[in-house]
């Protein structure tokens, strides 16, 4: 598997003992796209993540990435992963989160300092440098998430959420940056609940208990449904399955 994808999964299926998370689904993520799976909370957005990342084994099923077979260490140091949940040394000023992230990929010293001040400025937090990460609000510790993920560059980028509890004026400077990594050929994979985010996306996956039903671009699939909007979309291609 690979045929220009970036990211590739078949019949990925990962359960929990009796519950299933994902249950067979197929992805396709193409090279320097956007791409958002839209869904409601349940729907194994997170899970498709985790199982991507390596940080969980699938049940059955098979993913790719950069045409490597997932889990596979080497694929590491050129994907960057901000999780839902804080992933931060809450005792650590935001400074110290940042250096330890960017050796914990190999970056010298003078590339961290460079990392840290482009970043610390795309998520306004220049003001916090030196606050322990703990006396952070939650939308602010997110975005040091947020920094964290992208300290080394990765080439993927995988983002669970990655503008909950952030504020309209600077998600609007988050998707800035975003398509600015995209035009650099950055991939992004990013989870979303807010239908109105998933237009700004080049593709798109409807998830909807562990599957994909479907996915393209916000227009076609809209297109697709006869429907106004992508939340119509979604409800109507949801009643289908469950009538089907």
């Amino acid at each position: 598997m690979h045929n220009g994808f970036v990211i590739e999964t078949k019949a990925l299926t990962k359960r929990f003992g009796k519950f299933v998370a994902l249950n067979g689904l197929d992805l396709s993520v193409e090279t320097g796209a956007i791409h958002g799976l839209l869904g409601p909370n349940g729907a194994g957005k997170t899970t498709s993540i985790k199982v991507l990342c390596g940080l969980i084994k699938p049940t059955s099923g098979e993913a790719y990435i950069f045409g490597k077979r997932v889990p596979d260490k080497s694929i590491l140091p050129r994907i960057g992963y901000m999780p839902q949940e804080t992933a931060l040394y809450l005792d650590l000023s935001v400074h110290h989160n940042l250096a330890m992230y960017g050796e914990l990929y190999g970056l010298s010293g003078k590339k961290i300092a460079e990392r840290e001040k482009d970043l610390l400025r795309f998520v306004a937090l220049e003001k916090w440098k030196d606050s322990p990460v703990g006396n952070l609000s939650g939308g602010m510790k997110h975005r040091v998430s947020l920094a964290c993920s992208m300290i080394h560059e990765p080439a993927l980028l995988f983002l669970d959420e990655p503008t909950v509890g952030v504020d309209p004026e600077l998600r609007a400077s988050f998707w800035e940056y975003f398509n600015l990594l995209k035009r650099a050929g950055v991939t992004i994979v990013m989870t979303t609940h807010y239908m109105d985010e998933a237009q700004h996306c080049d593709k798109i996956g409807l998830v909807r208990q562990g599957r994909v039903i479907a996915e393209g671009t916000p227009e076609s699939i809209t297109a697709q449904t006869g429907t106004a909007n992508l939340e119509e979309a979604f409800l109507a291609l949801s009643r289908r399955q469950v009538n089907a």
